[in-house]
């Protein structure tokens, strides 16, 4: 499928705001084993921290201009007002170079490639930022770093401070490889799973059950030690190959079932594995600005809700934040949009097809 392309009704900025939106939205519909999701929240957190949490990043990353640091430290500020606490570091450390490399159209080169440039300009100024960024989330399991530790002054620049870590944190292997996981395997694995007919929320499961088995969890890792990241790590492995028989995830119960059994099992005992989430937004985000995946929302049976037990209360929940969603974006869009197109037209208009993929 083709690029998404700004036109005169539907610009830039806002195809970034919403590309955000729609890659957070949608990972948190659908079964991922640890995680927060529709299906059942976790960890004390629950959907609605994490979609207002959404709602708060997505026009601060679709802001021309900023530095990536800058970005980076205005989304965890707004994350840390609206939610009260770290449910995106992860998320907004990946999306915002992602983001400022999409916001560069004016080349015409592919996302990559300018994603590789934004990488290559990172400055001390953005080391700053970001490390300003991650104490004021105070992500779990954080302890000190013998180089380029956080709670000191950087040296370097951000994108060197990710590499002295990359051999330790999935996140910052990213910075040193220019996405590779992200690029490679991931928006790789999801474009897969939607041409076997996967639904986008199995895509977004099968995309995040992959990244699982492929790497130890860099989350768990911190908070729980090598060996259990690793013991994780390979459940994950057998359910995926389990699981890949057929079209991704098949959308049938007994999949559905075995992935809210290790759901549980991963909860019961108190391992999130964050990193592999946070991976599988920086992928959603890609596809959907290559055209792959539709814009968000998506109605509640695509998800196939029907298979799980519902529970009111967490749905009137999620609700409720979408709606405020809802509002918060169709205001930002009103606001920004040239006076002469009536909100109308605005919402009614789709974006044009291009002809490449970024």
């Amino acid at each position: 499928m083709s690029a998404l392309l700004p036109t005169p009704i539907y610009d830039c900025r806002s195809l970034v705001e919403e590309a955000v939106f729609t890659a957070c939205r949608l990972e948190l519909m659908a079964l991922k084993p640890g995680n927060v999701h529709i299906h059942a929240d976790g960890h004390g957190m629950s959907v609605a921290q994490f979609l207002d949490s959404a709602a708060a990043i997505a026009p601060i990353l679709a802001t021309p201009g900023r530095r990536v640091g800058e970005a980076i430290l205005h989304a965890v500020a707004a994350t840390r007002d609206v939610a009260g606490c770290n449910t995106n570091l992860g998320i907004v450390l990946l999306l915002a170079p992602l983001a400022t490399a999409a916001l560069c159209r004016d080349k015409g080169e592919p996302l990559r490639l300018r994603l590789a440039r934004v990488l290559d300009g990172l400055s001390v100024a953005d080391a700053a930022d970001a490390f300003a960024a991650i104490r004021l989330a105070l992500p779990a399991g954080l302890g000190e770093a013998q180089q380029h530790d956080v709670a000191a002054a950087p040296r370097v620049d951000l994108r060197a401070a990710m590499a002295a870590a990359a051999d330790r944190d999935l996140i910052a292997r990213q910075y040193a490889t220019a996405f590779a996981d992200v690029f490679t395997f991931g928006v790789a694995r999801g474009r897969s799973a939607l041409r076997r007919g996967a639904s986008p929320a199995e895509a977004a499961s099968a995309i995040h059950l992959g990244f699982m088995a492929l790497h130890p969890d860099t989350h768990v890792a911190r908070k729980h030690g090598a060996a259990v990241a690793e013991r994780v790590r390979a459940q994950a492995f057998r359910l995926e190959r389990r699981l890949s028989i057929g079209s991704a995830f098949g959308g049938n119960s007994g999949a559905a079932r075995r992935l809210l059994a290790f759901d549980r099992a991963l909860k019961r005992r108190g391992l999130n594995p964050g990193t592999s989430a946070d991976l599988t937004v920086a992928c959603l985000f890609v596809l959907r600005l290559a055209g792959d995946l539709p814009a968000g929302p998506w109605p509640p049976d695509d998800c196939r809700r029907n298979l799980i037990e519902p529970t009111i209360a967490r749905d009137a929940q999620c609700l409720r934040s979408t709606r405020l969603w809802s509002a918060k974006l169709w205001w930002a869009t009103a606001t920004r949009s040239l006076t002469s197109i009536s909100s109308s037209a605005r919402a009614a208009a789709p974006p044009r097809p291009p002809s490449a993929r970024p």
